[in-house]
């Protein structure tokens, strides 16, 4: 049984096909290549410049929720955890984890030969409460320099378990691992009138994919834990994705779901992600943990944008962007990429509009330095768009 499709373009104009495999390669076939996941949608994708691609399917059941992964730590109290690295500029890392004991000291052991630890580095520590909640130690460590392409082997604390990790090369290739909003809904609250997002196997199934790549660096535009309140669970996310975080660096700009800011009781936005999720903004000269940027292999430039900190044009982070793309040498790196949680553009009802004002706040901004490439996450769905600042030609 065919299903029939209709694309609606500008450009090309109305065209119908008698199924989505026609509608696909004709798609493939253009001067621009516009590709989405056809089979099995019965919503418009987004494609370019705010044309839509109609394509109305059947036979597509959604996979039901995978079972709950729950990590415990089973450890003694001064034993690290929830260890996970970034990158602070060209040659250092950011290690990062949590110990129970609060008399660890913030000490990272590392060389490149595994048990052999010839360069040492101590940092800083925090905690924090929220309501009845208290924080483990929470352990911030920079260490460096160190060589481009590199593994290294190192250990927290002094406590004798060993971890390793690869530098990100000094040119390129380069091979970047892009995931937004990776957790698997499981349920929706009428109450709150949020999604319930859980680690499930079909997370541990995305995190397996991924590191089947051997890729250099990770990027998550927002939404880590999805704790939305329940510290617990960041405890239990970063467990969960300590395998994967210990052996590349992540770079993580914020999302709605960690907000975790109530009126009156709890007035501070972003105290669990800020805490834990320490990222070189100050590096970058921003501000604020909320946005913040960096090279890597020496020829991109990212730029990790906060969709939930003021983004208006007085605002601090639009004079941080404004300043930061103007540092940008194009001729020494030709490579310039923008992350974000809430999509400027999408198909999602749901989500209609929630970037909008970030939009056009500071779209303008990225179009004249030509950024090529923008990622979001929020919309737990795959489309690809081209800004409407864009020539339809």
């Amino acid at each position: 049984m065919s299903t029939a499709v209709q694309i609606k373009e500008e450009c090309w104009g109305k065209r119908s096909f008698p199924s989505i495999q026609q509608a696909t390669k004709w798609i493939q076939e253009r001067p621009v290549k516009i590709q989405g996941q056809l089979q099995g949608t019965t919503a418009p994708i987004l494609i370019a410049g705010g044309r839509k691609l109609d394509a109305e399917a059947s036979g597509y059941t959604r996979p039901p929720p995978g079972r709950i992964i729950e990590t415990a730590h089973t450890k003694s109290s001064s034993h690290p955890q929830q260890v996970h690295i970034s990158a602070v500029a060209a040659d250092h890392m950011r290690v990062s984890w949590i110990t129970d004991d609060r008399h660890v000291p913030s000490l990272v052991e590392y060389g490149k030969v595994s048990g052999k630890y010839d360069s040492a580095a101590t940092g800083e520590h925090t905690s924090y409460i929220y309501f009845f909640y208290t924080s483990g130690k929470i352990h911030h460590v920079k260490i460096g320099p160190l060589e481009p392409d590199t593994v290294y082997y190192y250990r927290c604390g002094g406590i004798d378990q060993e971890f390793s990790f690869k530098t990100p090369p000094a040119a390129l290739p380069i091979e970047i691992a892009v995931i937004g909003s990776m957790l698997v809904l499981v349920a929706r609250s009428a109450v709150l009138a949020e999604d319930i997002c859980l680690q499930t196997e079909w997370t541990a199934s995305t995190l397996a994919h991924v590191a089947e790549s051997n890729y250099d660096m990770l990027l998550l535009p927002g939404d880590l834990s999805y704790a939305d309140t329940q510290q617990p669970l960041w405890d239990s996310f970063g467990r969960f994705v300590q395998p994967y975080a210990s052996k590349r660096p992540w770079m993580v700009t914020e999302g709605n779901h960690d907000i975790e800011a109530f009126p009156v009781f709890h007035c501070h936005p972003f105290v669990a992600y800020d805490s834990r999720w320490r990222m070189p903004y100050d590096e970058s000269g921003s501000a604020s943990n909320l946005y913040y940027s960096f090279d890597v292999a020496g020829a991109v430039h990212v730029v990790m944008l906060g969709s939930y900190a003021d983004f208006n044009t007085s605002s601090s982070q639009y004079k941080w962007l404004v300043a930061d793309l103007a540092k940008v040498d194009r001729r020494i790196t030709p490579w310039l990429v923008a992350l974000l949680h809430a999509p400027w553009y999408n198909t999602n009802l749901a989500h209609q509009g929630e970037g909008e004002s970030m939009r056009q706040a500071m779209e303008s901004l990225l179009y004249r330095a030509r950024v090529d490439v923008v990622f979001a996450g929020h919309v737990h769905a795959y489309e690809r768009f081209v800004s409407l600042l864009l020539p339809l030609s």
